[in-house]
């Protein structure tokens, strides 16, 4: 049996317990080494596990590696990848893939000049409920789609997500790209126009928007429309939510990403709690990363895929500045 071997690059987004599970619950896969300035965030991890620390990622490119996952902070994203593409390694790396048109550019010809691939990690791709309401449109059964009502309102993450010197933004940007992905995946076509709003409304004195509402015009003349926000209080039963309303020439579709799920209600929680029993979108996510490369075919969400989704949202930001619409 070929086997991959994987290095994980900082675990500063909680994604990266999810996907480092997915790894070894993989027996074609070997995690050879995971890098994190800070030792806190992974320790419990290595130890566990009995993986190799390393304080410096520039010395775990030196091993060999075939593929790295990265999920360090949103500013650190085009470093790490630039540096990984230039180790020969190919690259699974965190959304939002980038904070400027310009870096996730140059991520993308860095991984295509040294024959790597590299695979934006957008897991809601691999939901039951998506994967259904894609193949449903495929297949024509609300014919072509003339608009897309999206959700995905979430609470809101603290730490370095409030900063923007880390983050590059806030909730506009970091629940923009799950959805927009979706969007540009279900309609097949690019965004071409942009109209946003952004605010602090639910948490004071935030350094960055927590709300906001962003429309979209596709090259092929469909419609848009997303509620990106980190609306939901810490009572809530989950992060979020991730639903649509598609809408189309023959028919209308409702998907509501994570409904496969029980009610919960405990005195010893103190709050309702919603027991999923559905699919796992990440373990689906890294399983077809892996698949990919051992077989040698193009990973199934690409860089440009990426993107197309973080230009969106970086458009949104320019919208709210300029108080109009903006192209891309």
């Amino acid at each position: 049996m070929k086997t991959l071997k994987v290095a994980m690059i900082s675990f500063a987004h909680g994604h990266a317990h999810s996907y480092v599970h997915s790894l070894l619950a993989l027996p074609e896969v070997e995690i050879v080494g995971i890098a994190d300035e800070e030792k806190s965030r992974v320790e419990a991890v290595v130890n566990k596990h009995g993986i190799r620390y390393y304080e410096d990622y520039r010395e775990l490119l030196k091993t060999d590696a075939d593929a790295v996952v990265i999920c360090s902070e949103n500013v650190k994203h085009a470093e790490h990848v630039i540096a990984s593409a230039q180790a020969g390694k190919h690259v699974m790396c965190e959304k939002p893939l980038g904070v400027s048109v310009a870096e996730m550019e140059r991520m993308i010809e860095a991984c295509d000049s040294n024959g790597v691939q590299l695979m934006t990690a957008f897991p809601c791709r691999y939901l039951a409920s998506v994967v259904n309401a894609k193949k449903a449109v495929e297949s024509g059964e609300i014919g072509d789609i003339v608009a897309i009502k999206g959700t995905n309102r979430g609470s809101m993450p603290g730490g370095w997500f409030t900063e923007p010197s880390l983050s590059g933004g806030g909730a506009l940007l970091d629940h923009t790209v799950h959805v927009m992905d979706l969007m540009n995946w279900f309609t097949g076509s690019k965004v071409t126009d942009v109209y946003a709003y952004a605010a602090t409304l639910f948490h004071e004195g935030l350094k960055v928007d927590d709300a906001g509402m962003i429309h979209v015009k596709f090259a092929n003349g469909a419609f848009g429309v997303l509620d990106t926000s980190w609306s939901r209080p810490k009572s809530f039963p989950t992060w979020g939510d991730v639903t649509m309303e598609i809408i189309g020439t023959k028919g209308q579709m409702s998907v509501d990403a994570f409904a496969q799920s029980n009610e919960l209600y405990s005195d010893a929680t103190g709050k309702g709690v919603w027991s999923f029993w559905g699919d796992g979108m990440d373990e689906y996510m890294v399983k077809a990363f892996v698949t990919a490369l051992l077989s040698g075919e193009p990973v199934p969400i690409s860089g440009t895929d990426g993107l197309r989704s973080a230009e969106v949202a970086l458009a949104g930001y320019q919208s709210v500045k300029q108080g109009q619409s903006v192209s891309i």
